[in-house]
Parts: C-alpha cells; sequence; structure tokens
C-alpha cells in the first residue's frame, strides 16, 4: 500500500490500466414506454450519451456496454463510442458482467462497473473512486451514500471493526437492517486479475434465480480481501432513473447544475429556476439569460448578449451582442450585433448577418439577411438572400414555393421592399431597388428601379433618389 503522496502512481498511469463497464442490457419495464429507457432524453443527450461521456472523461478510453432489450438500437445509438457486447439472457447485473470477460480479461487492471441508468455520476467522482482503489490492494472500492431516503438501494452491512461484510437488498433487509443509513448505489471498481474469476462464484439468487453483482462483496470478504468505501456527498449524482417521475428528478437536478456552472462562469441567469439550458450549450461571459428561456441542444451563445425572456434557441449560433426578444430560433445563424423579436421565428437555416434586425412575428426559413439590413414586423423570407443595408417593410413575403418546388428570392444591397410587396420566387430586386406597398413582383427589377402594382411594373429606372 503506497505511505506517501511521492508513492502514489500518476492519475496516466492508473487510467491506462482501467476500463469502464456500463450495464444497460435491461427492459426497463417500469419506464412503460416503447423506446429503451437509455435512449430517453435528459438535457439535450439521451442517458446512455451521459454515461459513456463521463466514463471517456474519467478513464481517457472507450467503455464497454452491456447491452440486451433493443440492441440493435443501442448500437445505432453508441456508434463507435463504445464497444458493445450482448446478454442474451437477462440473467441479473452479474451475469452481466461476465458478459464483458471475452473483452478486458487479462489486460485491464482495473474493471469500473456503473449503470446507464444513473447520467449524473460525476467524472470527477469516478476519477476519485479510480485512484482510491489503485492505491490499495482491495478487491472491491465502491461508492456509498449516506441519506434518509433510500430510494430502494441495498444496505451496507459492516461488522464490529467497520469493515463492508455484505450488502443487502432492500426487499431482502430485516427491520434492523432497513434502518441502516449507509445505502449501496452501485458503482463498483473491482481488481482486474480477481473479478473474473470471482464472478463465477457468484450463486443464482433463490427467489429470482438471478447472479447479482452485489454478492462479490461476500465473496471478497470470504477470501480475506478488503473492500474499501468512498462516501458520495451529493445525492443528486445518483439519482437512478427507473420511471418518468425519476427522468424528471434527475432533470430537475442536472438543470441545477448546469446554470450553476454557467452562473461560475460568468453568466448571468436572472431567474434560474425558469431557465432551461441542455448540457453541451456554451454560452460567453457577461451574457444574460432572461426568465423562462430554453437554450438547447448544440447552441453556442457568445459574449455580451441578452437572450429572453420567453425565448426558446436550438442548435442555434449566436455572435457577440446579440439581443433576442421571446421569440424561437432553430438551426439557424445569428451575427454580432444583430437583433431579433419580439415574436420572431428563425428555422431551418436562416442566417441574420452582423448588424441586422428582425422585428416582431417577422420568419426567416433557409434564408440570409445581410448586414445592417431591416425586416420588417408580419414579414417572411424564405429561400432568400438580402443584401446589406436592404429594408424590408412590414408584411412584405417570398413567395418561395409553387406548389411542387422551392424557388430562390434575390433582393439587392440597399434594396427597399414595401410594405405588404410579395416577391414571387424566383425573382430578384436589384442593388438600390424598390417596390411599391401591396406590389405583387413577378419579373426581376433591375438594379436602381422602382416598380409598383399587380403586378408589379418597372415605372421608373436608374438611381432613386428618397
Amino acid at each position: 500500500m503506497p505511505s506517501s503522496e511521492e508513492d502514489k502512481p500518476p492519475l496516466s498511469s492508473v487510467r491506462a490500466g482501467v476500463r469502464v463497464v456500463i450495464l444497460a442490457a435491461g427492459k426497463s419495464t417500469r419506464m412503460k414506454s416503447k423506446v429503451p429507457k437509455v435512449l430517453h432524453a435528459l438535457r439535450g443527450k439521451r442517458l446512455i450519451d451521459h454515461c459513456i461521456g463521463t466514463a471517456v472523461a474519467a478513464t481517457g478510453g472507450k467503455p464497454v456496454v452491456v447491452i440486451g432489450h433493443a440492441a440493435d438500437e443501442m448500437r445505432t445509438a453508441m456508434g463507435d463510442r463504445a464497444a458493445p457486447v450482448f446478454q442474451n439472457h437477462q440473467l441479473g447485473t452479474g451475469h452481466a458482467a461476465m458478459m464483458a470477460e471475452p473483452l478486458l480479461a487479462g489486460n485491464t487492471q482495473q474493471v469500473l462497473v456503473t449503470y446507464a441508468d444513473m447520467p449524473l455520476i460525476r467524472p470527477e467522482t469516478l476519477q476519485a473512486l479510480i485512484e482510491q482503489h489503485a492505491q490499495t490492494r482491495a478487491a472491491v472500492t465502491m461508492l456509498t451514500l449516506i441519506v434518509d431516503n433510500p430510494r430502494g438501494f441495498g444496505r451496507i452491512v459492516r461488522d464490529a471493526q467497520g469493515r463492508v461484510t455484505a450488502i443487502v437488498e432492500e426487499v431482502a433487509c430485516t427491520p434492523a437492517q432497513l434502518q441502516i443509513k449507509e445505502l449501496n448505489p452501485g458503482v463498483y471498481c473491482f481488481d482486474g486479475t480477481w473479478l473474473w474469476d470471482a464472478l463465477r462464484r457468484i450463486r443464482p439468487n433463490p427467489v429470482k434465480g438471478e447472479y447479482f453483482l452485489t454478492d462479490l462483496v461476500e465473496i471478497a470478504a470470504a477470501d480475506g480481501r478488503e473492500v474499501n468505501t468512498i462516501a458520495v456527498t451529493d445525492s443528486d449524482e445518483l439519482i437512478g432513473i427507473n420511471t418518468r417521475v425519476d427522468l424528471a428528478d434527475a432533470d430537475f437536478a442536472l438543470r441545477k447544475r448546469i446554470n450553476r456552472r454557467h452562473m461560475l462562469n460568468g453568466v448571468s441567469i436572472v431567474d434560474p429556476a425558469t431557465t432551461y439550458i441542455d448540457a453541451d450549450v456554451e454560452i460567453g461571459v457577461d451574457s444574460r439569460i432572461e426568465p423562462n428561456t430554453h437554450v438547447l441542444g448544440t447552441t453556442r451563445i457568445g459574449e455580451n448578449c441578452v437572450i429572453g425572456p420567453n425565448s426558446i434557441l436550438a442548435h442555434a449560433t449566436i455572435g457577440n451582442q446579440v439581443h433576442i426578444r421571446q421569440s424561437v430560433i432553430r438551426d439557424s445563424q445569428v451575427d454580432d450585433d444583430a437583433d431579433v423579436g419580439p415574436f420572431s421565428h428563425l428555422r431551418n437555416g436562416a442566417h441574420v448577418c452582423e448588424g441586422a434586425h428582425v422585428g416582431n412575428f417577422g420568419e426567416i426559413k433557409k434564408s440570409r439577411l445581410g448586414k445592417r439590413s431591416k425586416m420588417g414586423h408580419f414579414s417572411y423570407l424564405g429561400d432568400a438572400t438580402v443584401g446589406e443595408d436592404a429594408n424590408l417593410g412590414a408584411g412584405m413575403i417570398t413567395a418561395n414555393y409553387d406548389g411542387v418546388d422551392k424557388h430562390a428570392t434575390e433582393i439587392g444591397d440597399g434594396a427597399f421592399i414595401g410594405s405588404d410587396t410579395i416577391l414571387r420566387a424566383p425573382v430578384r430586386v436589384g442593388d438600390g431597388a424598390r417596390t411599391g406597398a401591396g406590389s405583387v413582383v413577378t419579373k426581376n427589377v433591375p438594379d436602381g428601379s422602382l416598380a409598383v402594382g399587380v403586378p408589379a411594373r418597372v415605372i421608373r429606372r436608374g438611381p432613386v433618389n428618397g
């Protein structure tokens, strides 16, 4: 056993000999869902995505995931981020861990086992478990939790000297054992040499006929091997998800964690209780998130922005000094110094360029609004390109769909589109050109020209002054 800080193995060498096994084979019937439990979303990522990401962050290596129910869906969801092994018959957690033996036996110093329905465990917690285990000759080092509400966890049984001798599942506890406050959340680090033989010595439970991983604690004690523990102080980390109620509890806990991280990194969140930010969102310093705002997916927000209130951003890219009020922005980009809303909708490839303005009840789809251009209220841009310094009047729309195909509209630099103009695509309004209010433009308007009427006709050509 290491006797000083200098004797401790460096983390990099410890991590090199560790593999994580994530148990994800169960049917999860209590979710009452056609979707496998671990493919349900939590703050923008599926449960299995959270667990794989944590395993990689903690060890630097690809985890092994034991799959069974909905195996094809699980393989597709994981891609090449994890090594799947198949459990044909779900015969308990001990049997599930056995499935990893062909991949890991003989080449892994430590095997860390966790569950795919515990997505809130931090990488730092797993690293602490790994390091603690590496510094001892223990067969097992495990996380424990001391709380008043057992949430169905098994109890940690210790002898008079304080040594762990057994884990008793809640359904099998005596009245005295039910009073034990030290709980087993089911996260273990095992001696990679001892584990595989010990797994084969587990006997099936006489009631359920399953092989329980918890029995390894008694096997270790019988072998005269140490069983060490690390107490986790944040009970939210160990929320296990079996029902949709648990999923909501986990979402609430993770939302608090995410909001706190952003605030500590220099983001103002006016009302964290009504602010919903997904796990992969990035927000720059001195930005402010107003109440009842959802920032989702892979959204990136720059510095000194004001987002909200009552806004939804999903997979959006937002520059610096941007103000978005009561609007929805999905799969779109808003550049520096632009402002959007209130009550605007940007979707499917909309791009609002630097210094541009989108007024209330404006909608943009697969279009580019050029630098410093202004789009008035109650307007629609679809499949359009707008140049710089253009002015799009209230009620202007691009009629981009002919019932069969979508067509493009081009509006030049400095163009002025009158209120209630309809631009029937494909059509181009040139640089510095204008349309009269209520016009229906079906043909190109040359640079510097004025077109009016239904259908619009060019009544003035050349430069237009005011």
